[in-house]
């Protein structure tokens, strides 16, 4: 796996995502914008999809969460940036954090996986 390609392409993917996001419903590129993004993400998950989601399930295997690994471009941040907020990403149950809001989040530079839980705890559990 040539992680200086998969981290391009993710830094793309959440560019046009945060580009996306800029945009109104009402705006004349946003149709352009939304396809375009939907297009990087077919392309991501048919490039990458094999070895991220077997990286996603043992992250969740490790958390040891019963909550199903979704495609790769679900784990995105809204924004660049190297630290996810404690709402960004996907949303997972974790016998090792009961009770708390357990977040699951891929950003690049370089690629890796991140756990939020609330404002206290960010912690890397996986790096390409």
């Amino acid at each position: 796996m040539n992680t200086e390609e998969l981290n391009r392409a993710l830094v793309a993917l959440i560019e046009k995502k945060a580009e996306l996001h800029t945009l109104t419903y009402d705006d004349a590129r946003y149709d352009d914008v939304e396809e375009a993004l939907h297009d990087l993400e077919d392309d991501f998950n048919d490039e990458y999809g094999d070895f991220l989601e077997s990286a996603l399930d043992k992250v969740h295997t490790d958390l040891k969460s019963d909550t199903d690994v979704l495609l790769p471009t679900a784990y995105l941040p809204s924004t660049p940036g190297s630290t996810p907020s404690p709402k960004e990403g996907v949303w997972v149950d974790s016998e090792k954090y009961p009770g708390k809001e357990a977040r699951i989040t891929l950003i690049p530079n370089p690629v890796r996986i991140m756990l939020t839980v609330g404002k206290q705890v960010q912690q890397e559990l996986w790096k390409a």
